[in-house]
């Protein structure tokens, strides 16, 4: 006597992990009578919105660093140096996300308009807890537009020099 297949629907809500596992066998075994549809296309729409969150995340961390070295470019040396290494971090992986995603290219608008105020925001926040006699810059420093293009923010050796 052969064991019932779990419903896949029920599966989703019990054991995600087992859901996935089934949802990826039914696919390879073109069992497609037992996939759950829906929740197949709600894991695959959120994989979308995924990618493009990791986007704008790491574009925000690299836009506040850019921002930090452009505005607090009288900052010590030894403050900068973790700047550029985040700068570098991150950028690297804007880049990587957009080789392995191209279509990702055509969020990078969004992807900016998103991430700026967070970055700008960061970059404020940081600069104000700034310690042992370095220049704490108004927040009118720190421009409301993002006041780098796009090739600066990919380019490796710009660092947010004043453009």
């Amino acid at each position: 006597m052969q064991a019932i297949p779990p419903n896949l629907a029920n599966l989703y809500d019990q054991d995600f992990e087992q859901w996935l596992l089934e949802t990826t066998n039914c696919l390879k075994n073109s069992d497609f009578e037992r996939i759950d549809i829906e929740h197949l296309i709600e894991e695959l729409n959120d994989l979308g919105r995924s990618s493009k969150m990791a986007l704008e995340s790491n574009l925000a961390i690299l836009l506040a660093h850019l921002l930090k070295l452009w505005v607090q470019a009288d900052a010590p040396d030894t403050m900068k140096s973790s700047w550029y290494s985040s700068v570098d971090e991150h950028r690297q992986r804007v880049k990587k996300q957009l080789v392995k995603n191209p279509s990702l290219k055509s969020h990078w608008e969004i992807a900016l308009t998103e991430a700026y105020p967070d970055a700008r925001k960061l970059a404020v926040k940081e600069a104000r807890r700034a310690r042992f006699g370095v220049q704490v810059h108004p927040e009118s420093d720190y421009p409301q537009r993002c006041p780098f293009s796009q090739a600066q923010i990919l380019d490796d050796d710009f660092y947010g020099n004043c453009c």
